[in-house]
């Protein structure tokens, strides 16, 4: 028997407390219809009985209080909601938990944004860690020793896991399915909650607003030129001496502003540009990738799949219906 404790914080995703219940509870079944025993032993734990989610709107009750689970070989830390420096205040109770039950061998997993009650934690520092696209710069200012994997869906590392954003995180819940029982069960339980069992990216779910949280004003004009002529074949050497920066420290400064070098921000902008058009206009391939300064197919093909994981085809027939038409 498998105990899974669910982690019941402050100011979290109640979605994210009821989901991962759902599914195991629901394997259970699975096996039992198959004739095997059931595997997990499913809890919800919090600091309190009764924890008010959604300004009160809803109320969870914890099956066992912090100190009722002395070992468990689960913890489950669903997303946070609202400003997170407030959403880890509220929760300073869970940390020393969390620290005992990984320290006792249990394996520990976030959901998207309760990445950041994880790495609160300093389980994380060094590791590798996937959170919702939309969050990662902010982890990466809050967690600077944490290695934020953009992007990506799942990661795993010394029995810590951490998912991506939003539904992303029934990737993560499959996996451990999977880990736990066998790739015939989680392939059912894909099948059964309708989830593409091995989606390994949210990039073509991601929006780049570009990183402007910084006190830079020479990186803040660059980013703004870049931004304003994302039809021109922009250079490093052309923004730094526009700015009136060496090259070296340019790049160095342009890096350490925006978490991204000075090439791979002008492709994301670009991108971002060219992925608004397949999405609200009859535009054909080579039109879009004029008008956001590229000339080369195969080049703006290969940079589109990287930043997005789909082809340019491939993303214009998945979120623009007109173009099918």
């Amino acid at each position: 028997m498998k105990n899974v404790a669910i982690l019941i914080p402050e100011s979290s995703v109640m979605q994210a407390i009821a989901d991962p219940r759902y599914l195991f509870t629901t394997v259970n079944q699975f096996l039992t219809v198959s004739g095997k025993k059931p595997l997990f032993n499913v809890q919800l734990v919090g600091a309190k009985k009764e924890i008010k989610l959604n300004d009160g709107l809803f109320t969870v009750h914890a099956d066992k209080l912090l100190n009722d689970v002395k070992k468990t070989d689960l913890v489950l830390v669903p997303a946070l909601f609202g400003d997170m420096s407030c959403a880890l205040a509220a929760n300073k109770k869970l940390v020393p938990w969390i620290l005992q039950q990984y320290n006792q061998g249990a394996e520990v997993a976030s959901l998207c944004v309760g990445a950041f009650l994880l790495a609160s934690t300093g389980l994380l520092n060094g590791k590798k860690c996937s959170t919702h696209w939309g969050f990662s710069d902010e982890l990466r200012e809050m967690f600077p020793e944490v290695e934020v994997v953009d992007g990506s869906i799942v990661t795993e590392e010394n029995r810590i896991y951490s998912s991506g954003g939003a539904n992303s995180y029934w990737n993560l819940l499959l996996h451990l399915v999977e880990k736990y029982t066998d790739r015939e069960t989680a392939i059912l339980a894909s099948k059964y909650f309708a989830i593409d069992i091995d989606r390994n990216s949210q990039s073509a779910f991601a929006m780049f607003k570009g990183q402007k949280e910084h006190d830079d004003v020479a990186i803040k004009k660059a980013q703004e030129h870049i931004e304003q002529n994302i039809d021109e074949r922009i250079t490093v050497d052309e923004l730094a001496d526009k700015v009136a920066v060496g090259r070296r420290s340019f790049e160095r400064r342009f890096k350490r502003a925006t978490n991204n070098s000075v090439l791979e921000y002008i492709h994301r902008v670009k991108i971002e540009a060219a992925k608004r058009s397949f999405e609200t206009s009859r535009k054909n391939i080579n039109e879009v990738m004029y008008n956001v300064g590229y000339t080369d197919t195969k080049a703006f093909r290969t940079i589109f799949k990287k930043i997005t994981g789909l082809t340019p085809i491939e993303y214009r027939n998945k979120y623009n219906k007109l173009a099918q038409k």
